[in-house]
């Protein structure tokens, strides 16, 4: 019997020194099936541009709460943890929101979150979060890389993802990353 579950992704926030990151691979599959290797998981958010987002799961779901985060960040400006935790709020208890079947990273210059449709916002300890199929391998690439070498932030992200590429089968290796300087 087929799955046609669609399986997520591998996306990774990495924040060291003076660069943040979010980065993920561009693999779409459905059950067992390749259905697209080149889909575009992270985008820039707000009026000016200074969040980066990055989700897993379901696409439709995803752009649906990137739309209320959006929303979300019009209200509170410059509040990317209140309107993370504002949206976390309303996907627990809107009827419509709880169906909703995604997870994201964002972030901006003073921080990093993940956010989940049980409540969920968390702020890492060490700057590297990671969702998707291929999350746990991406995390543990990047604490082995984050504090023994002089990567720097992308350079981690890149060799993070090309490493649960390698693992996951439903990760590949054609990876979209945006960034802010800090």
């Amino acid at each position: 019997m087929q799955n046609n579950k669609i399986n997520s992704t591998t996306i990774i926030g990495i924040r060291k020194s003076n660069q943040i990151v979010i980065a993920g691979d561009g693999q779409a599959s459905l059950g067992n099936t390749i259905m697209k290797s080149t889909v575009k998981k992270i985008r820039r958010l707000g009026v000016d541009e200074s969040v980066i987002a990055g989700f897993a799961g379901s696409t439709a779901d995803a752009f649906a709460l990137l739309e209320r985060l959006e929303l979300k960040l019009e209200q509170h400006t410059n509040q990317l943890k209140r309107a993370c935790v504002e949206l976390a709020k309303d996907w627990r208890t809107d009827k419509y929101l709880r169906r909703l079947e995604a997870m994201m990273i964002v972030a901006d210059k003073k921080i990093s979150l993940l956010l989940s449709g049980t409540g969920d916002v968390i702020e890492p300890d060490d700057g590297i979060l990671g969702i998707g199929s291929g999350g746990p391998y991406a995390i543990s690439a990047a604490k082995a890389l984050i504090n023994d070498t002089n990567l720097s932030a992308e350079e981690i992200a890149i060799k993070s993802l090309n490493i649960a590429a390698d693992i996951c089968v439903y990760t590949n290796h054609n990876i979209v990353l945006e960034k802010i300087e800090v």
